[in-house]
């Protein structure tokens, strides 16, 4: 195991696919906005999911896999009980807008601990070599 291949590394590895790829439903959706008949897509439970990743890694199923080598992937999946405009489009500009923002800081905030768990590598590196 190497120095950047820990749990931590791995979780926020794997919150910020889940991000990403959350951010791309709801990008999908607010474009889909005027077509007709489109329904509304999210990730299924975003918690649930990061919790479901986490899982993969003592799967039994993925001996001496790293959490990223073992086959995960969210999924999206229709919405249902919103409310749905005449031409049975269901996309709320609200809703999806509020989703964005939640999950901006929510990608923002996974940044922020990759960047101090960088910071503190650097400098136990730096504070290891300079006591020699």
């Amino acid at each position: 195991m190497s120095m950047t291949d820990t749990p931590l590394m791995r979780g926020l590895e794997r919150v910020l696919d889940v991000s990403a790829f959350r951010h791309q439903v709801i990008a999908s959706n607010l474009a889909n906005i005027d077509t007709p008949g489109y329904r509304t897509r999210d990730v299924r439970l975003f918690a649930g999911e990061i919790e479901r990743a986490m899982a993969a890694e003592d799967d039994p199923s993925f001996p001496g896999q790293s959490l990223a080598q073992a086959s995960f992937t969210p999924v999206a999946h229709e919405i249902r009980g919103l409310l749905e405009r005449p031409d049975g489009n269901n996309v709320s500009v609200d809703r999806e807008s509020l989703l964005l923002a939640q999950n901006q800081l929510r990608f923002t905030v996974a940044v922020a601990f990759l960047k101090a768990e960088f910071h503190r590598l650097s400098s136990a590196i730096s504070g290891g070599g300079s006591a020699s």
